[in-house]
């Protein structure tokens, strides 16, 4: 989230940031809010001061005196109560604003409203040729034995798999493969729930965005993450961290959720799109610094490059643009990795994002 007083004294800025990534938001609302309520609190200021006067007052007052004092005091009391309740309301009304405030964009990234502005940065790795037609990664599962997809899809809905033999085995050697590799780079390897409160949703940038994309559970007021970030960046929540600490290197490993609402009827047959789905997630608490932060965002694209080199997979890196990046986001690379019977697939692996 922009802090107000960044608002209130790049209001361009941020409206070309509203602009870009296509965000219903009317900024004059905000700004005349702000107005208002620093205006407010400057008269709740004036009145407690003279609350204060009149209590001094008292001492030595005659009885008339002090009838006058009183009835000024009531009247006080209840300027002040009317103007606390408008107060608190407008400040809620503030904060939920603020909320859909987006991040300003890199300045090299893209324009554009969605994925098709993205730009190609490089490719890496040749792609194999074949003398016969590849088969679909579905067909080879159900040729194989290695899903029940058809009872798993009886049972639990569509957008759900379930590896079998060899396969499961497989996919669970890559998760370890990606946790070894990123512990022996200082990374702190951390399994984490995947239930979050709202307010962890927030805190990233998550909600209220992404709100109809995530599953709930109304009972517990609780909410199903679709990535460890939304855990991991609130378990320093509410602490003083010594910048000496800094920075602090997690590889968060949690079951992923999303109901993949926008996503409408594409990629139902096959694991593209899946309510449910594992992932290793790269993430750093460094300084406040757009230098240090920018080092670091390097750092995280290699580390996902480096595992796509480990599995000899052809893939090339994309700069996304303004608006496929993301309300809360300042920069996000996509690695679109190959695959022989589909082509290029966007976001295999944990991409960073600011």
């Amino acid at each position: 989230m922009l802090a107000l007083d960044f608002i209130r004294t790049h209001p361009d800025q941020v409206r070309q940031a509203i602009r870009q990534k296509g965000v219903e938001l009317d900024l004059d609302e905000i700004l005349q809010l702000d107005a208002d309520l620093r205006a407010a609190r400057g008269k709740l200021d004036d009145l407690r001061a003279e609350r204060n006067r009149l209590t001094f007052s008292f001492r030595g007052a005659s009885d008339a005196e002090r009838t006058a004092l009183r009835d000024r005091m009531a009247r006080l009391r209840r300027e002040m109560r009317q103007l606390e309740e408008a107060t608190a309301t407008s400040n809620a009304r503030l904060d939920e604003l603020l909320l859909w405030v987006p991040n300003l964009p890199w300045e090299g990234a893209p324009e554009g409203p969605d994925s098709s502005h993205n730009v190609a940065l490089r490719q890496e790795g040749r792609p194999p040729t074949f003398e016969f037609e590849p088969k679909g990664h579905v067909t080879l599962l159900e040729e194989n034995d290695w899903a029940d997809l058809a009872r798993v899809t009886k049972v639990c809905g569509t957008r759900t798999y379930g590896l079998k033999g060899r396969l499961a085995l497989l996919e669970q050697v890559l998760w370890l493969h990606a946790a070894t590799r990123l512990m022996a780079d200082g990374f702190q390897f951390l399994g984490v729930p995947s239930l979050a409160a709202k307010r962890a949703f927030i805190n990233t940038g998550h909600f209220p965005f992404g709100e109809e994309d995530a599953f709930e559970t109304p009972r517990d007021r609780l909410y199903l993450a679709g990535t460890a970030e939304i855990v991991l960046n609130s378990l320093h929540s509410g602490e003083i961290l010594a910048e000496g600490d800094l920075p602090l290197l997690y590889a968060g490993f949690s079951p992923c959720f999303r109901r993949e609402a926008g996503s409408g009827g594409r990629d139902v047959r096959g694991l593209l799109r899946v309510h449910q789905f594992y992932k290793v997630e790269q993430f750093v608490i460094c300084r406040d610094d757009p230098e240090e932060s920018a080092r670091w965002h390097a750092k995280l694209l290699a580390n996902a490059e480096a595992i796509l080199a480990d599995l000899e997979l052809p893939y090339q890196v994309v700069e996304c643009s303004v608006g496929d990046m993301g309300v809360g986001k300042v920069r996000m690379n996509d690695i679109e990795t190959w695959v022989p019977a589909c082509g290029l697939i966007g976001r295999p692996t944990a991409a960073p994002r600011c």
